[in-house]
């Protein structure tokens, strides 16, 4: 049965981080999504204030040339601030606990591989990661950064002083872009793709099965920084509520989860990781 959601308007008090602390005392899985990326700069999709659009579906990317000149020319834009962005305290909370062998691992749902600069090492990417691409018809593997200087070099029009918006994803939105030249495969001259999920794919197999037996072995399940909107984690959320482990929320906001969680606390990730984090050690 879900608990009442605690709302902190400040960071969590004493009382809710020794509920939280009890709750989490065993091993603990951990779920991240978009909102414990916000204070290293990066939007989410659904969070309060966040601008209502829609990401290109993978259907759209694979359609066509013009889908893909727009995608990468928005991607080239927003790459340069989406690669700098910096792991923050909640980042790095997480890889002190599992250092210290309370978190067993994490999966998160973002793309921006920021939990593994914190330190983390056992990090299931369920949606992929932004600096691998990948060709679709022979498998080659490349560094996003190695494409992004390809753009640059094929593209040499395709410079602004403007300042992007960047979007959840790394990308930003682009005007006219008829004339952008597309990376291609250097190997088959196949079509290449960010090693992402887009909208409209499955998460692999094989990275859902990784995550799902990380959250098997763990003692309670915490939700950081998710609505818990996406089919792959509402599937995790299930497995941990049918075998009754404790479910710890901690998002500004509702989030799906909130109904089956034992405690939820409404308030910003770093805040409330890193006093959690404290609150363990203590």
């Amino acid at each position: 049965m879900g608990g009442e959601a605690v709302r902190v308007a400040d960071g969590p008090a004493a009382d809710v981080l020794a509920q939280a602390a009890e709750l989490l005392s065993g091993r603990v899985a951990v779920l991240t999504g978009a909102g414990i990326s916000t204070d290293s700069g990066i939007p989410d999709y659904r969070g309060e204030g966040a601008p209502q659009r829609r990401p290109m579906t993978v259907q759209q990317f694979l359609a066509g040339e013009s889908f893909r000149q727009r995608y990468w020319a928005g991607s080239y834009l927003g790459w340069e601030r989406f690669v700098a962005a910096a792991p923050n305290a909640g980042h790095v909370a997480l890889a002190d606990l599992e250092a210290d062998g309370r978190v067993l691992g994490v999966v998160t749902q973002n793309v921006d591989g920021l939990h593994g600069r914190a330190g983390s090492r056992h990090v299931v990417e369920l949606h992929g990661s932004v600096d691998r691409v990948v060709c679709l018809r022979c498998g080659q593997l490349y560094a996003r950064s190695a494409i992004a200087e390809r753009i640059e070099s094929a593209n040499p029009w395709f410079v602004t002083g403007e300042t992007v918006t960047l979007n959840p994803d790394g990308d930003a939105d682009v005007g006219d872009v008829s004339g952008f030249s597309v990376p291609d495969c250097t190997v088959c001259g196949g079509v290449l793709k960010p090693e992402v999920v887009f909208f409209g794919e499955f998460v692999p197999k094989e990275r859902f099965t990784e995550a799902a037996a990380l959250v098997r072995r763990a003692d309670a399940l915490l939700v950081a920084g998710s609505s818990l909107v996406v089919n792959s984690g509402i599937r995790l959320l299930e497995q941990a509520r049918r075998r009754h482990v404790p479910i710890v929320v901690v998002n500004r906001g509702a989030t799906k989860g909130d109904r089956v969680a034992a405690l939820k606390i409404e308030a910003g990730t770093t805040e409330t990781l890193t006093a959690l984090r404290d609150r363990l050690r203590a």
